[in-house]
């Protein structure tokens, strides 16, 4: 069978590099790169005919020039904006974009934890558990009769045109901010390279610095990755730059909150709601600060096991899609998603 030479740019680490390489169809034959210098891009390239560059790294004029037997550049994910897409265009190589299921899940699961907190589900679930005497009593309803807030609940807040925060914008970001655009939000965002100009302003959002945005967010969300410098990263200091009452919700790497600290804020009323997805240990150990918290009735907190992006397996099988328009191409088919 003949094999098509693929270069794969990636960020990810191991573990997601061999499932990649796993769903590859027997057709491509995968080189496999993680951040590999310009250097090493310019040398492999000449002799490939497909360039699958994940979520992010710059993909430039002098590269895609380089690409002589080019047949398609893929990112997966949603941002081009470090493709040079007129070069491509003028070079006559399609340039494709790809969701990531898993980010488009958990970006759901935000928008989730941010509602949760706002309406203060937890809260509103015990007192529905509780079956006791309201000091009124039970009416039947119709269109003029009905209690209204019988139970006297406080605080319950809108995310329409709130000010929500991302720290941490990569794929999962852009697929929130775009959630967020119905909600008429102001949405802030953190990350260390700024984006252009022309791409904040297509996602509505405003690029601000870190304890600018934790000042004016009623919703800090939480979308670090864990690296050695990040572990522990959300303590006491950063939550007292947060607006007082303001929600944290986390979907970030795991070990980059200090639940302790965390637990803390939201005990004390400083936090006005806490939701992650995401902990230092993980199953979660019984002596989790946060555990006892999400015990007590009245307490705003929504914790879930590391399920944000989804019951899909854990392995090549949620990886085969990235190679569709792939496949596509060889098969003479449509292209997906394209862009130039």
């Amino acid at each position: 069978m003949e094999k098509h030479r693929t270069l794969f740019i990636t960020q990810r680490g191991a573990f997601h590099q061999q499932m990649a390489i796993a769903a590859a169809p027997p057709e491509l034959e995968i080189i496999m790169r993680r951040q590999p210098a310009k250097e090493e891009i310019l040398a492999l390239l000449p002799e490939c005919e497909f360039l699958i560059s994940e979520r992010s790294g710059a993909i430039d004029a002098e590269i895609i020039r380089t690409g002589k037997k080019l047949r398609l550049i893929q990112r997966l994910g949603a941002m081009t904006e470090d493709i040079d897409l007129e070069t491509a265009r003028q070079m006559g190589i399609p340039v494709c974009t790809f969701p990531v299921f898993t980010c488009v899940m958990v970006a759901e699961h935000m928008m989730m934890q941010m509602l949760c907190l706002a309406k203060r589900l937890p809260e509103m679930m015990h007192i529905m558990e509780e079956a006791q005497d309201w000091g009124k009593p039970p009416q039947r309803c119709d269109e003029d009769t009905f209690s209204y807030n019988w139970s006297e609940r406080q605080n319950i807040r809108a995310l329409y045109h709130s000010t929500v925060g991302i720290v941490g914008f990569g794929e999962i970001g852009v697929e929130l901010a775009l959630r967020l655009k119905g909600f008429a939000c102001t949405v802030l965002y953190n990350k260390r390279q700024r984006l252009q100009p022309f791409t904040e302003e297509q996602l509505g959002i405003q690029y601000a610095e870190l304890d600018d945005l934790l000042s004016r967010s009623d919703t800090v969300c939480l979308l670090l990755p864990y690296f050695p410098e990040t572990e522990g990263i959300v303590n006491a200091s950063f939550i007292a730059k947060m607006k007082a009452g303001s929600c944290l919700v986390c979907c970030g790497g795991s070990g980059i909150l200090d639940e302790q600290d965390i637990a803390a804020a939201l005990s004390s009323g400083y936090l006005g709601g806490v939701a992650t997805d995401t902990y230092a240990w993980e199953p979660v150990r019984p002596d989790n600060p946060l555990l006892p918290l999400a015990r007590q009735k009245g307490v705003n907190i929504i914790l879930t096991p590391h399920t944000a992006a989804g019951s899909a397996p854990a392995d090549e099988r949620g990886r085969v899609e990235d190679y569709t328009n792939l496949v596509n191409l060889l098969q003479g088919k449509p292209l997906l998603y394209r862009v130039v």
